[in-house]
């Protein structure tokens, strides 16, 4: 994969894998598709413990939640855990209007996010 494309930026804290998003913007169609591959790839890989940080996004779009959701249902099959992170208001209100804040573990900041996972 070269770097060009690379969506996320992949910290191990411990036994946990972090993900962090590059895009402020996850909207173009393409972009979703990239970082869906990369996202499920780190489960093809057997990592159980993953946080997506979304600290850098600002707009996130409806297609790039549907790969969210895809990805809680790929982390559940494998008998992992995910947990989302640093969300801003605006986005947040998105996952609450949608109900996705009931699906997900969210938490206000990473530190928190790792706490227990």
């Amino acid at each position: 994969m070269s770097t060009g494309t690379r969506r996320l930026e992949l910290e191990e804290v411990g036994d946990v894998t972090v993900a962090k998003f590059t895009d402020k913007k996850i909207l173009d169609e393409g972009n979703i598709q990239i970082i869906g591959n990369q996202l499920f790839a780190l489960i093809e890989e057997g990592r159980q413990k993953i946080v997506l940080d979304f600290s850098n996004v600002e707009y996130l779009s409806s297609a790039a939640l549907g790969k969210l959701i895809t990805m809680d249902k790929k982390v559940k099959a494998a008998k992992g855990k995910l947990r989302l992170c640093a969300i801003r208001p605006d986005i947040y209100e998105v996952f609450a209007i949608t109900k996705l804040n009931k699906l997900f573990d969210m938490k206000d900041n990473l530190e928190a996010a790792l706490q227990g996972l």
